[in-house]
């Protein structure tokens, strides 16, 4: 178990810190639901006015139910039934992967002395501080000590992934934690891309060793990440800790994706988390090799 940090210390979290840790420094969280009007712009540009709730509120921010597709880092205007407050929030990303039915969203106030909720949170102690974690932009992989919100941290803890402001790219980014990634071996795309694989070589010394044996074998799975992406293909080889396909799309090293391998229309199916761990591009092809270790 960890210590607790020095007092007049900022916390510093890692991709493997523990979100209650986390939520025990900064502001107390409270499961309610406020019946609250939602306005902004969707994914496709247009302007949506919605009568949804929340599901959790804090301090800073809440996590929101939305029927309409919005994206991370856009803004929304949120007014409470109760007390005809209202307030402009960012949307820090999901926290559920959306449904047919709707979706799950991190939100947060930008005016951080505005409380339109109603509702009077103890201040915070010395202790609670501001969380902070090491971050890394995916796309130009920058890396940066950024303070994190509470809800930004539960959006990383569940998606893998966060939208944040990037000076080098000039421009909103998706950002995950600054952690040791493990890059697919030569022989891992030999496997992958040829017909007749010779057998791999011997492991170099201070390579990663996988804890499971690979299998070569496609089986059809669903891919559903918390954008709302899915995507049905088939895998390239397995093992009791995850799974190695190729495809198109784009995935972040990561990011967290729920696969179900194999795959039934018809059939019942289980979902589990997995992480992003590895990605190779196919040059030439517009193609990428991943690699999917389940969570444990």
């Amino acid at each position: 178990m960890s210590q607790a940090p020095e007092p007049n210390r900022v916390p510093v979290t890692s991709a493997r810190a523990s979100l209650r840790e986390v939520e025990h420094r900064r502001s107390e969280r409270l499961l309610i639901t406020v019946p609250i009007r939602v306005e902004g712009m969707d994914r496709n540009g247009e302007k949506f006015t919605e009568e949804t709730r929340t599901i959790v509120i804090n301090r800073q921010g809440a996590r929101i139910y939305l029927k309409h597709p919005v994206s991370a880092g856009s803004s929304l205007v949120i007014a409470t039934h109760s007390g005809n407050r209202s307030a402009k929030f960012r949307v820090v990303g999901p926290t559920q992967p959306p449904s047919g039915e709707g979706g799950e969203w991190g939100i947060e106030c930008l005016d951080q002395n505005l409380n339109i909720w109603g509702i009077g949170f103890p201040p915070p102690s010395s202790v609670e501080g501001i969380c902070t974690a090491l971050l890394e932009c995916r796309r130009c992989h920058a890396i940066k000590l950024s303070h994190l919100s509470l809800v930004e941290h539960d959006v990383l803890g569940t998606s893998g992934l966060l939208v944040k402001d990037c000076e080098a790219c000039g421009r909103l980014t998706s950002w995950g934690y600054k952690e040791p990634s493990v890059s697919l071996s030569p022989d891992d795309t030999a496997a992958l891309v040829e017909e007749t694989p010779a057998p791999p070589p011997e492991t170099p010394k201070g390579s990663p060793r996988r804890s499971h044996n690979r299998v070569a074998l496609q089986l059809p799975i669903r891919l559903r990440s918390f954008s709302g992406a899915e995507e049905f293909i088939r895998t390239e080889n397995v093992s009791r800790g995850g799974v190695c396909f190729i495809t198109e799309r784009n995935y972040e090293i990561g990011e967290v994706i729920l696969v179900t391998c194999p795959y039934e229309k018809s059939g019942q199916n289980i979902e589990v988390r997995g992480q992003v761990v590895r990605r190779r591009e196919m040059h030439g092809t517009g193609r990428k090799i991943y690699g999917i270790s389940y969570e444990r």
